[in-house]
């Protein structure tokens, strides 16, 4: 398959090392005022790019006067940055992770465990800030082409945080992930009765250039939404038009490969439709794989990584 054209260069983000936070890479703005704790981070996956062209580009357009809310604190976290330094976009997607997932490693008995990895070292450097943040943003980008959209997380209040920002069109309610606990699930994010809430924008194919036009604009909106900058300050620096309407996909299943010989019957894309129950849609092994139901959304159906375990489509449904 032909990889997807590099339109991104990746800055260099050396420059933002000293966050004056005590942990690399992390930049903390504090107000000396009680309030919400706002937290923005990019990089998670080091060959996302467009998380830190929008983290670079808010650092070096912005004083920290600009940049330090009227209460509470903001952080700004750049994640696998050892992951990233290895980027080269001969080989783009060898930047992923160093050891393993950063977005897998999220719950308690591994952050507190005895297992070790790179990502594990910086997951453990990043939970104090992620365990402090009332609100949190994560930026994501996608191996395949597809509209941007939401990961809202397994909770409404998730979709209902995203209709509030406004952006994208698309939104996600899933079922988590098989292969360990993300960061916005962690913790209060993901408890109904706790006013945490997270959001994890995909904000398009990993190197298109409209995924930082994408990446920018939500930063800046989740920035206006959260109190940390005012409404004029942000319609100065949007780019992009909201959507005319917000669409919700629930997820109820994750397809996970079984073995190493997992493809799809047909081209797909995500946020593709199929019309039909019992559509014969991929092959694992020698398993067939058909819908369940009418009108069945494939959600960031992968065509790069067909080893066992690994999730490969996700299955859900437009609810509106």
């Amino acid at each position: 398959m032909t990889e997807p054209r590099i339109e991104l260069s990746p800055p260099d983000i050396s420059r933002w090392r000293e966050g004056r936070s005590g942990v690399d890479h992390v930049h903390v703005f504090d107000s000396g005022r009680l309030g919400k704790v706002v937290m923005i981070q990019a990089l998670t996956h080091g060959n996302e790019l467009c998380g830190a062209i929008a983290l670079d580009w808010l650092l070096g357009q912005h004083s920290p006067q600009e940049l330090t809310p009227p209460s509470g604190k903001l952080i700004l976290s750049f994640a696998n940055v050892a992951a990233y330094q290895r980027f080269d976009p001969a080989h783009p997607n060898g930047s992923r992770c160093v050891d393993e997932d950063l977005n897998r490693v999220w719950d308690d008995a591994q952050l507190f465990g005895k297992r070790d990895s790179l990502e594990l070292r910086r997951a453990r450097q990043l939970q104090p800030f992620v365990d402090a943040a009332d609100w949190l943003l994560d930026i994501h980008s996608m191996q395949d082409a597809c509209r941007p959209l939401m990961v809202c997380g397994l909770l409404d209040k998730g979709a209902a945080f995203a209709r509030e920002l406004g952006m994208p069109g698309d939104l996600l309610i899933d079922t988590g992930h098989p292969s360990g606990l993300r960061m916005r699930d962690r913790g209060g994010f993901g408890d109904p009765a706790s006013d945490r809430n997270a959001l994890l924008i995909e904000c398009g194919q990993h190197w298109e250039a409209r995924s930082a036009e994408v990446a920018i604009d939500s930063v800046v909106r989740f920035l206006r939404l959260t109190g940390v900058v005012g409404e004029a300050w942000a319609t100065s620096r949007l780019r992009l038009p909201l959507p005319e309407v917000q669409h919700l996909v629930r997820v109820d299943e994750a397809v996970v490969a079984l073995s190493s010989d997992f493809h799809f019957l047909f081209p797909v894309r995500g946020l593709d439709v199929i019309a039909e129950r019992g559509t014969a849609f991929a092959q694992d092994g020698a398993t067939i794989l058909r819908t369940r139901y009418d009108r069945t959304v494939l959600v960031m159906p992968s065509t790069q990584h067909g080893r066992p375990g690994n999730t490969m489509v996700r299955l859900g449904r437009f609810e509106s």
